[in-house]
């Protein structure tokens, strides 16, 4: 499987990869051709990794092949997993695993589903795609939903990509903590949208362009 978040170690890249859990951890998994259980368990690895969509990075080390590393990490069974975090093994199994026992260990070193979409989201936010970042958002568990920041984040996406009712409906049930100076920017937005609404000249707009089917279907005819 190609994929930027799983590598095959050897030789040439091991310390590189290791050197990169500095960065993003490591999940290596010591594997041989002659342990079955050790091979059948790496498509499920594969798609975990895909999962997590770059919050660790899977790396695979055949020790019939790569015997030298192997032995560097004094492996006595195999499979082994191990997990590395700045450099060092932070975690580790040995011995066939269940791939729901290595979510669990992953879960306790690595941020949450939910906590990597609200990343992302926030980076789409930043470089002003609120468009793409709505979806994301609007994804997230309830119970994530309900927390007061991340109602104010998708007020804000609401009120960009100009779903007023939206916003306002979130916006009405904001917790009194996080009534900050963020908040009321938002509440700004949305009254100024309401007036410029209301205003004769809008009103206007709006009848004449309710009008404009009709108009243009006479002149059809």
């Amino acid at each position: 499987m190609q994929s930027p978040f799983i590598v095959e170690l050897n030789e040439q890249n091991f310390r590189q990869v290791l050197e990169g859990s500095m960065q993003t951890p490591v999940l290596v998994h010591f594997w041989a051709p002659m342990s079955q259980e050790s091979a059948q368990v790496i498509p499920d690895l594969q798609m975990l990794a895909q999962q997590y969509n770059g919050a660790f990075t899977l790396a695979l080390l055949n020790c019939e092949q790569e015997q030298m590393i192997a032995s560097q990490f004094g492996v006595q069974a195999i499979p082994t997993i191990a997990l590395f975090v700045n450099g060092q093994a932070v975690d580790g199994m040995g011995g066939p695993q269940a791939i729901e026992t290595i979510k669990e260990m992953l879960t306790k070193h690595l941020p949450s589903q939910d906590e990597m979409i609200l990343k992302q989201a926030s980076e789409l936010i930043q470089s002003g795609e609120h468009a793409q970042a709505l979806p994301l958002l609007e994804g997230l568990d309830d119970t994530v939903k309900q927390k007061g920041d991340v109602k104010l984040t998708l007020a804000s996406c609401y009120l960009e990509t100009q779903k007023f009712d939206q916003a306002k409906a979130l916006l009405e049930h904001i917790p009194l903590e996080y009534q900050d100076n963020f908040y009321k920017g938002l509440i700004a937005k949305l009254e100024l949208h309401a007036q410029a609404a209301n205003s004769p000249e809008i009103q206007s707009l709006e009848a004449s362009l309710s009008q404009a089917p009709e108009d243009a279907d006479i002149a059809n005819k």
